[in-house]
């Protein structure tokens, strides 16, 4: 749930702040005029250098600790400025623009930006991702972020805060924010909440996934995605997730990564109240390290994904556990447009895609967004 300040979404707070700084209307350096003013940055030598640069100046923009300073004067002026000794340097303040949006390959393999350009967002879903936490300062992310809680121990601040980097970056696979930055999701406009369950170290207890599997149903969550597993089976754990599914949140869950070999899908993917989700790769083949077996419902996207990473990064990472949040930003697009847990987990899989691998090792198929919405590749604007 996205806290309102005076009736407006945070959202839309943060969506806005990039576009309400005013462009100055300053010529670049090389083709302005003697009389016009222009914006540089001056690195000085001496008191002398720094005091010359401050008289030039119209306005002083910035002062550096590093003996530098920004100001806005004329050409003219700052052409004077260039002859002195006791500069450093005089240069034009450059721009620096963000890096473009990537659409990883994964979110292109399953048509999910077919998805977006015909207004499917996912907004109104709330998708928990139940894992080492999520980076909640991260651009991608914020404002996509809502409520959360840790079950771990962490000194981090809020409690669910990511110290790991796992959480963050399946969190940008299911639900990137659309934003001309970094990367973009399977669902754009769904809420995160971090449900940390894992430490720093990457591990939890099956207690620790059982509290935030119920805590995740408690909320009224829509999808609970679990990028986490064990060989053994817990009933603890099989119960919290039957839980989970009374109260209709759907849980999706990774597979595993044990492959090579033909019946080893983990647990809580393993039980029949969770959706088990198999790696492909690239070629359209099933990851090698992916696990395989009766209870797989669906492949998605796994090898090298790029996504989210903590401290505001991004990162490449392989797994199955990069396959479920696929499934998940899915599963809460549809849920967003009415379904239940049990229809969007039906409806996934019905329209799957056959990409030629086994139902051991893929389901029903690959994951197909766009066929799920109701579109196909073709409907791409």
């Amino acid at each position: 749930m996205l806290r309102k300040v005076n009736g407006v979404s945070r959202r839309n707070i943060l969506k806005g702040a990039g576009s309400s700084l005013s462009a100055l209307s300053i010529g670049g350096f090389a083709t302005a005029k003697l009389d016009e003013t222009v914006e540089v940055n001056i690195g000085y030598k001496s008191q002398a250098g720094r005091q010359a640069a401050q008289n030039a100046a119209s306005d002083v923009v910035r002062e550096f600790k590093f003996d530098a300073l920004t100001i806005r004067a004329q050409k003219q002026a700052v052409t004077g400025l260039q002859q002195r000794d006791d500069l450093r340097y005089v240069e034009e303040n450059g721009t620096v623009k963000a890096l473009a949006q990537t659409l990883p390959w994964g979110v292109d393999r399953v048509d999910a930006e077919v998805a977006h350009s015909n207004g499917e967002t996912g907004s109104g879903a709330d998708i928990a991702i139940i894992d080492t936490g999520i980076d909640s300062t991260h651009p991608d992310l914020q404002a996509n972020l809502g409520t959360g809680q840790s079950f771990v121990t962490t000194g981090g601040y809020p409690a669910w805060q990511d110290d790991h980097g796992h959480g963050t970056h399946c969190a940008g696979i299911a639900d990137a924010v659309n934003n001309s930055q970094g990367v973009v999701g399977i669902s754009t406009e769904a809420t995160l909440h971090a449900v940390k369950v894992l430490t720093a170290a990457g591990s939890g207890t099956t207690s620790d996934v059982a509290a935030g599997i119920e805590y995740t149903a408690d909320q009224g969550w829509d999808v609970g995605s679990l990028s986490l597993g064990s060989d053994s089976s817990s009933q603890t754990l099989k119960d919290a997730c039957q839980y989970a599914q009374n109260k209709g949140v759907l849980l999706v869950a990774a597979a595993g990564n044990s492959g090579p070999c033909t019946d080893c899908v983990g647990y809580p993917a393993a039980n029949s109240s969770v959706m088990a989700v198999s790696s492909a790769n690239k070629n359209d083949g099933l990851s090698s390290f992916s696990s395989q077996g009766s209870e797989v419902e669906i492949a998605a996207p796994g090898s090298n994904i790029y996504s989210t990473y903590v401290g505001g990064t991004y990162s490449t990472l392989s797994g199955t556990s990069m396959a479920c949040p696929h499934v998940s930003g899915a599963a809460g697009q549809l849920m967003a447009n009415g379904y239940t847990n049990d229809e969007a987990r039906q409806q996934l899989k019905s329209t799957a895609e056959d990409i030629g691998l086994s139902t051991n090792e893929s389901g029903a198929g690959l994951l197909d967004v766009a066929a799920a919405l109701g579109f196909d590749s073709s409907d791409s604007t």
